[in-house]
């Protein structure tokens, strides 16, 4: 080999040393640049209206240094309106996966510091993306919602990402759970897609979504109306039930999604993450001996109920604020994640109304989609009354949760602490709506209705004939409440399993999960069912 041929050899590999160095300093240059979205000056004005940047989002809810971003070079492909001159890469959305716990989640986050979030053909196309891979991995997804709506430039082609979205949506419910955070504007066809997600998150003051804005109501029904009030975060999680959570902050917001991931499993083959408690499974509290008032009409509240039974610091209320009659939340006994369905006599007496029905209904096939047994407290006198109620459709809302109960296949318990009449008995998983264990409280009054009201009808001439209708009146409602209002005929016919001591439930319940931890039960072979929406 001449000297010319080596020194050839010796150049070109300087020149493939030096393209190398260049082509990773590119790579490093274009990643920097994904970095910062929208660039500085807009994720400064992010920062003034209080909120957080797409990433740092992504920071605080997933475990450090875990994310691994895709599609972070995606750009859109418009050439309407000089749009080809304003391309920034993400195009509006982080998209990847990472670990919360430990435990694997797909991600994404609009961010607001490009194009307002705004969505596009490429930013739907990576959404997309994600959520088909959960579905293949049977990993949970996570959405950050952060947007100004469709891309006004690309038409119709936004339009069709929504709807792709909205599709995946559907085909993953009951597959995979889905968690939506709204932490900014969510406005026309975006809120359908959070709407059809198991749970949607909501940060006070900076969060609001509605079909139609403010301006757009004033127009059309000349109702004068802010943005807080018509789609704010304590407006949906009181008002109108579509947000489950609403949080004081984005970082309250993130930090309780990571607290709910824990109770949920990776899909509906999985069963939910069990952890080893301290608290001892044969924990007997005497208070709950004495906590059910004498006086049946007496509220009491049955927060105290769930507290005094569950481990220690283990409930997670959802959808606290909306229908407060009914009670739904997350729980462990002895480590084992646990549905918790409950009528609270402390609001409106625990009637069963449209909201509660609703509530509780799709609380309840959440749990039996994804495999998490059901703890049902009840002390309902009834069905709330009324024209409101009728009118509103309460005979088909509450065959909502009828249906709901009905259908669930998973270890089914409920516990009856005071009253359960009428039909609202049979609602609230009866052991004739395929409930596994039914207990009952000492104090229970099974019955059609209330003392009174029975007495009322049963000896109504007599009532009318005797000079002191008040006092014969009393007499027979504590003839009735003896003869009647107990669990023991219930328990006669095998309705009930047993009646317990108050403070052996705890103890009764986890050894009533450990036989059911092999229950197997089969809904008839069918396409889906017909629920009355």
């Amino acid at each position: 080999m001449t000297i010319l041929q080596i020194g050839s050899m010796k150049t070109e590999k300087t020149n493939k040393h030096l393209t190398r160095e260049k082509l990773l300093e590119t790579l490093d240059g274009k990643r920097a640049e994904t970095l910062l979205g929208g660039g500085k000056n807009r994720i400064e004005s992010q920062h003034k209206k209080g909120k957080l940047t797409a990433r740092e989002r992504l920071d605080i809810l997933l475990d450090k240094g875990s994310f691994h971003e895709l599609d972070s070079f995606v750009t859109h492909r418009s050439h309407d309106f000089d749009m080809e001159k304003s391309k920034i890469m993400t195009d509006g959305v982080v998209t990847g996966y990472g670990l919360i716990d430990g435990r694997k989640v797909f991600v994404f986050s609009q961010d607001f510091t490009v194009f307002g979030g705004s969505l596009s053909e490429a930013f739907a196309e990576k959404i997309c993306k994600i959520m088909d891979m959960a579905v293949k991995t049977g990993i949970p997804i996570i959405g950050l919602n952060d947007s100004g709506g469709a891309r006004i430039q690309e038409g119709v082609v936004s339009l069709a990402g929504y709807a792709d979205i909205f599709l995946r949506n559907t085909l993953a419910s009951g597959v995979i759970p889905q968690i939506s955070a709204i932490l900014g504007p969510c406005a026309g066809g975006a809120v359908y897609s959070p709407a059809i997600t198991d749970f949607v998150f909501m940060a006070k003051k900076t969060s609001h979504m509605f079909v139609t804005g403010p301006h757009v109501v004033k127009t059309v029904t000349h109702e004068q109306v802010s943005m807080e009030d018509l789609g704010g975060a304590d407006t949906h999680a009181s008002k109108s039930g579509v947000a489950h959570f609403a949080c004081d902050n984005e970082v309250d917001v993130l930090q309780k999604i990571r607290k709910l991931f824990s109770y949920l499993p990776d899909n509906n083959r999985e069963d939910p993450p069990r952890i080893e408690s301290d608290d001892d499974p044969a924990r007997a509290d005497v208070e709950l001996d004495t906590l059910i008032p004498i006086n049946s009409n007496k509220p009491y509240d049955m927060h105290q109920v769930i507290q005094l039974i569950m481990d220690w610091d283990s409930f997670f209320e959802v959808h606290a604020d909306y229908a407060q009659n009914i009670i739904c939340g997350f729980a462990r006994l002895d480590g084992q994640v646990i549905g918790v369905v409950a009528n609270q006599p402390a609001y409106l007496a625990g009637v069963l109304d449209i909201n509660a029905s609703v509530k509780a209904a799709r609380f309840v096939r959440f749990l039996d989609a994804f495999n998490i047994p059901i703890i049902t407290f009840v002390d309902v006198p009834g069905f709330l009354p009324g024209t409101e109620q009728e009118w509103g459709g309460i005979i088909r809302h509450g065959a909502k949760l009828l249906y709901a109960f009905a259908e669930a296949t998973v270890p089914k318990i409920t516990l009856i602490t005071r009253k359960a009449y009428g039909g609202a008995y049979d609602v609230m998983s009866s052991k004739h709506i395929r409930a596994d264990l039914n207990f009952a409280w000492p104090t229970a009054e099974i019955a059609v209705m209330g003392p009174k009201g029975a007495v009322e009808i049963i000896w109504k001439k007599d009532l009318m004939s005797v000079d002191n209708p008040e006092e014969k009146t009393e007499e027979l409602v504590d003839y009735y409440r003896e003869k009647f209002a107990n669990p023991y005929i219930a328990a006669e016919r095998g309705y009930v399993d047993d009646v317990i001591l108050p403070r052996t439930t705890r103890s009764n319940l986890i050894s009533g999960l450990a036989i059911l931890a092999t229950k197997v039960d089969h809904n008839p072979k069918k396409k889906h069912g017909n629920i009355p929406l």
